[in-house]
């Protein structure tokens, strides 16, 4: 058997590491292990913040470092700290949405505040996935800029989400970033902030390099992770942009992708 060419595995979540119902399937947790002992790190770097990541971290028994919110968030899951955060202008937040609704009128909004107990915060019309996740509720505009925030989360009544984040960011684009992270889900983050940034940092207190890892993930916001790691691979559900830059697509989350790929490099 030869060695595990790679010493970083970096996986996004969801759509990725987890299945629909928010699981990891004992065949990629057995692979993960298996890479792990063959000498290489695992790394989540995910688009959920920490309060919305911790508790499949905990279920993992992850205790290593893990890139949170877009990559604003460096979190040391073993320590229950974080390491480094990132928080988006206010004011820069403020003046992009009143740009893109003065291009395609009025959104819907949520937002995540900073922090390791940050709440995420949801407007009215704001359609929320069905889940286990908590937010919280408000009516105030004023409420939404009360306090630190990583990311600002936008949603147009009639807009797919394609369109409106090619809008946005056409719109705002030297503001802020904007990307598509999944279903319903258009960010605003700090301009030039990617997931690349986060795993890069991580990567470097690991003591691993860009041409020593191997990335997973679903969604056009994982295009940067893949121009920075030596090898991308898109799932099997993934979005046609990521698609479209991986080095390879495996099987869907729900069918173990991640631990398709694994298994045969270890064996290989």
């Amino acid at each position: 058997m030869s060695p595990f060419p790679y010493r970083l595995v970096a996986t996004d979540l969801d759509g990725t590491l987890l299945r629909a119902d928010e699981s990891v399937s004992d065949r990629t947790r057995d692979a993960l292990a298996a890479v792990t002992e063959a000498g290489a790190a695992h790394i989540v770097v995910t688009g959920r913040a920490v309060p919305w990541t911790r508790h499949i971290l905990d279920d993992l028994g992850y205790e290593g470092i893990a890139v949170c919110g877009q990559g604003a968030q460096v979190y040391h899951a073993g320590e229950h700290r974080l390491l480094t955060s990132l928080t988006l202008d206010r004011q820069l937040a403020g003046l992009a949405l009143s740009k893109i609704e003065a291009e395609i009128g009025p959104l819907a909004l949520a937002a995540s505040r900073d922090g390791l107990e940050g709440e995420v915060l949801m407007g009215p019309g704001y359609q929320v996935q069905e889940g286990p996740l908590p937010y919280v509720p408000y009516e105030d505009p004023a409420e939404l800029w009360a306090a630190p925030l990583t990311k600002l989360y936008i949603q147009h009544p009639e807009l797919s989400d394609d369109e409106l984040t090619r809008i946005a960011r056409e719109t705002v684009g030297g503001l802020v970033d904007v990307v598509m992270a999944g279903p319903g889900i258009v960010e605003i983050l700090p301009l030039g902030l990617s997931k690349a940034t986060g795993l890069s940092l991580a990567a470097r207190r690991l003591g691993v390099k860009a041409a020593e890892t191997i990335a997973f993930g679903d969604m056009p916001n994982d295009i940067p992770m893949f121009a920075w790691a030596a090898h991308g691979v898109a799932m099997g559900n993934a979005h046609e942009e990521l698609r479209a830059v991986a080095s390879e697509v495996t099987s869907s989350n729900e069918e173990d992708g991640i631990a398709v790929v694994l298994e045969r490099l270890l064996s290989a």
